[in-house]
């Protein structure tokens, strides 16, 4: 079941205070970027959390799960209306992964 576009635009509005978070459709779902960074999936209308050290001392109740059959298992955050939480590990989270890399120019 791919996800709603309205439950992607609900999430970014209640992470808004950890950055400017973005979205774009991947795959039929959704990547979450905050500041340029991808740093959660969303799938069959469920939040999937990047694992990292930061993410795991701010929530560390958070159950590991894969967003899809054959991922990496990610955290699963259920508690989707506790904006102050969401706002928490997202910026633990975000200040944690590497900068994107450039992408590269494709030859003409």
């Amino acid at each position: 079941m791919a996800s709603k576009i309205e439950f992607v635009e609900y999430m970014a509005d209640q992470m808004r205070d950890a950055g400017t978070i973005t979205y774009k459709k991947m795959f039929g779902e959704y990547g979450l970027y905050c500041n340029g960074k991808i740093f959660a999936v969303i799938c069959d209308n469920r939040l999937f959390i990047k694992m990292t050290e930061a993410g795991r001392k701010v929530c560390p109740e958070l159950q590991e799960a894969p967003p899809y059959e054959g991922a990496k298992n990610y955290f699963l955050v259920e508690d989707v209306e506790n904006r102050e939480l969401l706002t928490k590990i997202v910026t633990a989270t975000y200040m944690e992964l590497p900068e994107p890399k450039p992408k590269k120019r494709r030859k003409e």
